[in-house]
C-alpha cells in the first residue's frame, strides 16, 4: 500500500513542484492539495493522510500553528517541513512537536528523496507487529553502524554501478585542479569517455556537481566541471 501524501502550500507553483518530485519516488501516492491550514485541517479530517509536506509561512495560520494544533488534537499524522525558514527558533520548534524531518527551500531532488526514502523505510518498520533490536536501532537512528547503511541507501539509476561511480568520485578528488573535464577524468581513470561522461550527467542532476562550459581561443566549447559545497554531503547517498 502506498504512502498517502498531503501537501500543505500557499503557493500553486510551488506545490506542483512538489508534487512532481513526490511522484518520482516509489511508494508514495499524492493524496492532495492545501493551500492553507484550514483546508488542511479539513482536509486531514476527512482524507486519510499518512505523511504531510508542510510549509511553514502561509497566510492566517502558519505551518507551525497547525502542526502544533495537530499535535495538541493527538494526530499521529507524520509531517516533512519544507520551507523557506532556517532560522533555529523555527527548526527547533518543528522537531519538538515530532516533524520527522526539515527540508529548507531551495532544496536538490537528492534531498527531497532521500527523505522519503528514509521516512519510507522507517513507515515500514513502524508497521511491524515486532521489531529486533537492529530495526529498533535503525528506526531510532542510534546503531552505530546504520549511518554509513543510510548514507548508501539510495539507489542509482538504471545502467550506472556503485564501483564505477565509487572509482570516479576517487578521481575527481584527486585532481589538483577544482575544476575539470570528461577527458581530465578519464586520463586518470580505466573508464570511457562515454561512461564518464554519462556519470558526470549523473551527478550533476543529482546536485552534487556543477556543468559550465568554457570557451576556449580554439575549437567547440568544453564542459567543466566542479563539486558544489554540498556535494560531498549528497555523495554519501548513494556510496
Amino acid at each position: 500500500m502506498n504512502i498517502r501524501v498531503l501537501i500543505v502550500e500557499d503557493d500553486p507553483m510551488v506545490a506542483k513542484f512538489n508534487r512532481h518530485y513526490l511522484e518520482q519516488v516509489a511508494g508514495f501516492e499524492y493524496a492532495g492539495w492545501a493551500a492553507t491550514g484550514d483546508e488542511a485541517m479539513t482536509m486531514l479530517e476527512k482524507e486519510q493522510v499518512d505523511l504531510v509536506l508542510l510549509d511553514i509561512y502561509m497566510p492566517r495560520v502558519s505551518g507551525l500553528q497547525l502542526l502544533s494544533a495537530l499535535r495538541e488534537q493527538g494526530s499521529k499524522v507524520d509531517i516533512i517541513v519544507i520551507s523557506a525558514a532556517s532560522d533555529n527558533a523555527s527548526i527547533r520548534k518543528a522537531l519538538q512537536n515530532g516533524a520527522v524531518d526539515y527540508l529548507i527551500k531551495p532544496f536538490e531532488f537528492a534531498r527531497f528523496q532521500a527523505a522519503l526514502s528514509a521516512y519510507r523505510e522507517d513507515y515500514k518498520l513502524m508497521h511491524k507487529e515486532h521489531l529486533s533490536q537492529e530495526q529498533l536501532d535503525k528506526l531510532l537512528r542510534h546503531s552505530l553502524g546504520t549511518e554509513e547503511e543510510q548514507s548508501a541507501a539510495l539507489p542509482l539509476p538504471k545502467g550506472l554501478a556503485e564501483g564505477t561511480l565509487d572509482s570516479i568520485w576517487s578521481t575527481i578528488n584527486r585532481l589538483e585542479s577544482r575544476v575539470f573535464s570528461t577527458e581530465d577524468i578519464s586520463s586518470h581513470a580505466p573508464i570511457s569517455r562515454i561512461s564518464v561522461r554519462k556519470y558526470l550527467a549523473f551527478l550533476t542532476e543529482a546536485g552534487i556537481l556543477e556543468m559550465e562550459l568554457s570557451y576556449g581561443a580554439v575549437g567547440r566549447p568544453v564542459y567543466m566541471y566542479k563539486v558544489r559545497p554540498e556535494g560531498h554531503e549528497l555523495i554519501r547517498k548513494y556510496l
